[in-house]
């Protein structure tokens, strides 16, 4: 069976969604939508396993990492921490790390591995907008896959006197006329819930 569809989790971590003094604006937005994308993609994993047969999905969460000197997501520290995590018993959940904004920059060999597996369609949420959800978005498109953001589930800090909610749209202005599909994250959880698949 083709694995069509990998949701990937943009660096949803302690610094930049739940502390209280660095997480970005609308962290709580896009946990609550995080908590609903995840529930719904992992009941339908799980009542959809078969012996011997390769996951009709895959759920790809990402983990940034930086050095000291570049800022606080550093290995291994309270910081650098994931909200949510890959489940150990879970071969369709999967940790990728990356020191870059674009995931397959940072994973030269993710692409093929992807499309080795039958991926051809990649979802993305998570945090920063304009960095490293807009580069990942990009480098799948490079990378020929088709994209879908997830509106509504990923967000980042305010630019000067602009809120964030202001450069939500312009990431989602800028990647739709690349030819990202945005799509309100609640229309897409009720796709996969109707058709019991993603």
């Amino acid at each position: 069976m083709a694995t069509p569809t990998a949701l990937f989790v943009i660096d949803i971590q302690n610094d930049l969604a739940t502390h209280p003094e660095t997480k970005v604006p609308h962290a709580d937005r896009v946990l609550a939508a995080a908590d609903k994308i995840l529930a719904t993609a992992r009941t339908i994993l799980t009542a959809s396993r078969q012996p011997d047969a390769p996951p009709p999905a895959l759920v790809v969460f990402v983990q940034h990492e930086e050095r000291p000197d570049q800022g606080p997501l550093v290995k291994d520290t309270e910081p650098w921490r994931l909200v949510y995590e890959p489940r150990p018993d879970a071969d369709e959940e999967l940790l990728v790390s990356k020191t870059t904004r674009d995931t397959f920059e940072s994973n030269p060999d993710l692409a093929a591995m992807l499309a080795a597996s039958g991926v051809g369609e990649i979802v993305v949420f998570g945090v920063q907008s304009e960095c490293c959800v807009e580069s990942t978005c990009r480098g799948a498109l490079a990378a020929g896959f088709g994209v879908t953001l997830l509106s509504g589930a990923h967000s980042t800090y305010g630019a000067g006197d602009g809120p964030a909610v202001d450069v939500e749209r312009e990431v989602e202005l800028r990647l739709r006329d690349c030819g990202v599909k945005v799509v309100p994250w609640q229309d897409v959880v009720a796709r996969w819930e109707g058709e019991g698949k993603f």
